[in-house]
């Protein structure tokens, strides 16, 4: 997919009032958060781009034109900061919840509970955190947006999976509420589910660093998603009319027909 601004198919980047369009994206220093970011400020929105490492939105800012925070998502103090931050720079009108990832693939009679603690704190409570600390400027606005990426592994359990898919399925759940409960704030909620997606780091971090086994991740698999291809569906979803929600969208490979149904090439 092409996130270019050109070949974009809703190249309005403000509102209804005029204003440009403005969102804070976590998980930015790297894959999905990075691919989402650059895209949106390709389109000209004013893009809040969150993550921990400085370095990595140093250099993505200077790229991309993207405001660096650097926040650890799971602080109460750095959250409050990130928000303090963005409501000086006049707000946003989008929050999308990228930060995630998985550790582990190990079967349930051998997980380790620092690896299940690091899953919750990043996909679920920090998800939580960011969207409870940024509902008030979102609520005032009356016509905000929340995204979150969670996963295919919030619909389906597979084996070597039950830390990472019991994260996504809570993190799926709380989408679910919050969209229940904020209606009445005209807040539009989205949750984007990829599947197989061939990141730098995504199956590298999970592997605990060995990059044979990563690698065997995708290996024989004809194209799987990159993370241009799944930012290009979040760009184009929270850039539609806002009375327009797509309120789930699923996303995979050709090849993975299913989580459980991967052709690879021999």
């Amino acid at each position: 997919m092409n996130t270019s601004a050109s070949n974009n198919p809703v190249p309005n980047a403000t509102d209804p009032r005029g204003a440009v369009r403005s969102a804070v994206v976590t998980g930015a220093s790297t894959g999905i958060g990075q691919a989402a970011a650059k895209a949106l400020a390709a389109q000209g929105w004013k893009v809040f781009a969150v993550a921990r490492r400085a370095d990595r939105l140093s250099e993505l800012a200077q790229q991309s034109g993207v405001i660096a925070i650097p926040t650890d998502i799971t602080d109460d103090a750095a959250v409050a900061s990130l928000v303090q931050q963005v409501t000086e720079a006049g707000g946003i009108d989008t929050l999308i919840n990228i930060s995630g990832g998985a550790r582990g693939a190990d079967k349930l009679a051998e997980a380790k509970a620092e690896d299940w603690d690091w899953m919750y704190r990043v996909n679920v409570i920090g998800t939580m955190k960011l969207t409870q600390a940024f509902l008030p400027i979102l609520r005032a606005g009356r016509s905000g947006t929340v995204l979150n990426l969670t996963s295919t592994a919030a619909l389906v359990a597979y084996e070597g999976g039950s830390g990472y898919n019991a994260a996504k399925f809570a993190e799926r759940a709380l989408t679910q509420a919050l969209r229940l409960e904020e209606v009445e704030h005209n807040l539009r909620v989205i949750e984007v589910l990829p599947g197989m997606v061939q990141t730098e780091e995504f199956a590298l971090n999970r592997l605990a660093g060995d990059r044979e086994a990563a690698a065997k991740v995708y290996q024989g698999v004809a194209e799987p998603l990159t993370a241009e291809d799944v930012a290009e569906v979040v760009r184009y979803a929270v850039s539609l009319p806002h009375h327009v929600n797509l309120d789930e969208i699923v996303l995979r490979p050709v090849a993975q027909a299913a989580a459980y149904k991967v052709v690879r090439n021999s």
